[in-house]
């Protein structure tokens, strides 16, 4: 694999140097920038070629890009280098719309450029226009921004400017980003009732437990004259005193738990399993499955009908899945294509895919449309997604209910029972 020596600035501005293994030095820029640095100069070190065949590259040779570079360096410290997926999506858009009109690429993004408020976008845009004006391809000005553009957004770029079908290309990337922004959008506010219903009753819960409770205590304490209270009303006290005096012990307890499943999340077995049981938990567990799924289809037949060749597209879904139960299912069904068989066995052997999902792959395999069945099968998909979502919604208002209901209850409940008990005793 060539070798590239490289010269290159962090986000503080210091000059840093190394060597990177890349198949190419488009690669190699990439690589770098995903590191966090800002390449200003590559050496091609392949020991294959004749030293006078290796080549110095000054990755932005003028002083006008150098302080484009202090630019960017500048909006990574301050903004963090981070673009929304609207943006992405809108500037996407409007991009295939300008080349779509005829207008050159170089053009387009200028005029982009112009209205864009975006810092870390506008530093991309303008770092595109320069590396397209000095002879790149528009993929491989892409590749220069990894954390703006993944390697789907690059890939179908690079297979669009191949097809001579660019415009094209960008607007299904623009109704990819925007179907999939859509199916996000409904997963996170059927996530929103549980969570304010759960934040309102521990926020209840931890208040009677912290203030009411010990009133109760002193009362108990001064009319029953240390008699033994009912089991109930003992265990709220205890809990109430663990509270008040060994907070700090829940909060820590809590704080090792989040921190212990985060590194055990970092390895891979821990990963997997925690993607597994995301899967199949009860409620939640078929909203994410169908939303994983659709995914799957269509990024993978969005790529297919922009022309990528299918084993790089699987790579390139198996690499933007974000589940590792589907990034094994995925590497086994490329693997399958890579031997010359079917989709269909490993996916019916992974237990991830419904039937109805393999057996339309088997079906657009047997007619050679493939690309148009992943995209029924994920819009079908859509559809139940937000089937699941309402049924979700409809279920937990009133498990929610219950559940505060009941833990409400409960402390009542063991509040009163000895107040019966008191005035009883003083009616008598």
């Amino acid at each position: 694999m060539p070798r590239f020596k490289f010269t290159a600035m962090d986000s503080k501005g210091a000059e840093t140097q190394g060597v990177i293994d890349a198949e190419s030095q488009a690669e190699a820029i990439a690589q770098i920038r995903s590191k966090g640095y800002f390449p200003t100069q590559i050496v091609d070190l392949t020991p294959s070629a004749a030293p006078s065949a290796k080549r110095t590259t000054a990755v932005r040779p003028s002083a006008g890009v150098a302080r484009g570079l202090r630019r960017e360096i500048k909006a990574l410290r301050i903004f963090g280098g981070r673009v929304k997926p609207k943006q992405l999506m809108v500037f996407t858009r409007q991009l295939a719309t300008l080349v779509d009109a005829g207008l050159p690429l170089l053009r387009g993004l200028r005029i982009l450029l112009q209205q864009e408020n975006n810092a870390a976008l506008r530093e991309a845009i303008s770092g595109m226009g320069e590396a397209v004006e000095g002879g790149s391809t528009f993929s491989d000005a892409l590749a220069l921004y990894p954390k703006i553009f993944d390697k789907l957004f690059v890939n179908m770029v690079k297979a669009g400017e191949a097809g001579g079908v660019l415009d094209v290309v960008l607007l299904r990337l623009a109704d990819f980003m925007e179907k999939a922004e859509r199916i996000k959008r409904r997963v996170k506010s059927a996530m929103i009732y549980p969570i304010v219903v759960l934040c309102a009753a521990i926020g209840i819960l931890i208040f009677m437990l912290v203030k009411v409770i010990p009133q109760f205590a002193s009362i108990f304490k001064d009319l029953l004259g240390g008699a033994a209270l009912p089991p109930l009303t003992q265990f709220v006290i205890d809990a109430s005193y663990f509270v008040r005096h060994r907070g700090l012990y829940i909060v820590g307890g809590v704080v090792a738990v989040v921190i212990l499943i985060k590194l055990w999340r970092r390895t891979a077995s821990g990963r997997y399993t925690l993607d597994k049981l995301k899967l199949t938990m009860p409620l939640f567990g078929p909203l994410f499955s169908k939303t994983a799924v659709a995914r799957f289809a269509r990024t993978l037949g969005t790529l297919m009908s922009s022309g990528v060749p299918v084993l790089q597209a699987l790579n390139i879904v198996r690499d933007t899945a974000g589940n590792a139960v589907l990034e094994k299912a995925i590497q086994n069904i490329h693997d399958a294509v890579k031997e010359g068989e079917t989709m269909t066995v490993p996916m019916e052997a992974s237990g991830v895919f419904p039937a109805i999902v393999v057996s339309m792959v088997d079906v657009g395999e047997e007619t050679g449309a493939l690309p148009d069945m992943l995209v029924r099968v994920a819009d079908n998909f859509d559809d139940e997604v937000d089937a699941a979502v309402e049924g979700l919604t409809s279920v937990l208002e009133p498990v929610m209910i219950i559940i505060l209901a009941v833990v409400i209850g409960t402390i009542v409940i063991a509040m009163f029972v000895p107040l019966i008990k008191i005035i009883s005793t003083l009616g008598q």
